[in-house]
């Protein structure tokens, strides 16, 4: 549909240019990221290296955005997407800013990010159409109780 090759691409052109920024920046994103990557490394067993952990989040949005954009594995791509935001989303951390302007910015970029949250969420229950796995395993299910039934009926039938 025309939409999704519209809409792929324009979500993901956020991911695409964060990731390849955060990737090449990496110490320009610490400062922000040090607070939220020390917790999860904790939490997670990850490498306590901030710079290391914001480029793999950013080649992981990179990636993502690059397989949403074409349409490639796009649920997929929407999961990893959400996953890489989440903790991106986390360093804006407004309610700990007593500047205004700073206060104000960190809050756009959080509302940002969560709204993002909100369109990787559709994209990744987008089924394009398509059935999704829920209702193809719930028609084979039915199938296989369908034939079943069917193949006991003529087993009791060649019996007698």
């Amino acid at each position: 549909m025309i939409v999704r090759r519209i809409a792929r691409p324009l979500l993901s052109s956020i991911f695409i240019f964060g990731g390849y920024n955060a990737v090449r920046y990496a110490a320009a994103h610490k400062p922000a990221a040090d607070p939220v990557t020390t917790k999860l490394a904790s939490v997670l067993g990850l490498p306590e290296d901030t710079e290391l952990l914001v480029r793999v989040n950013g080649a992981a949005m990179v990636g993502g955005g690059a397989l949403l954009a074409t349409g490639k594995a796009p649920r997929l791509a929407s999961l990893v997407l959400l996953a890489s935001t989440v903790p991106t989303t986390a360093t804006h951390q407004w309610w700990n800013e007593s500047d205004p302007q700073k206060k104000q910015g960190e809050q756009v970029q959080f509302f940002k990010n969560l709204s993002l949250l909100g369109g990787l969420l559709l994209a990744a229950a987008d089924t394009a159409g398509k059935p999704g796995v829920t209702y193809r395993a719930k028609q084979a299910t039915s199938n296989a109780r369908r034939e079943a039934k069917m193949a006991a009926l003529q087993a009791k039938n060649a019996v007698h």
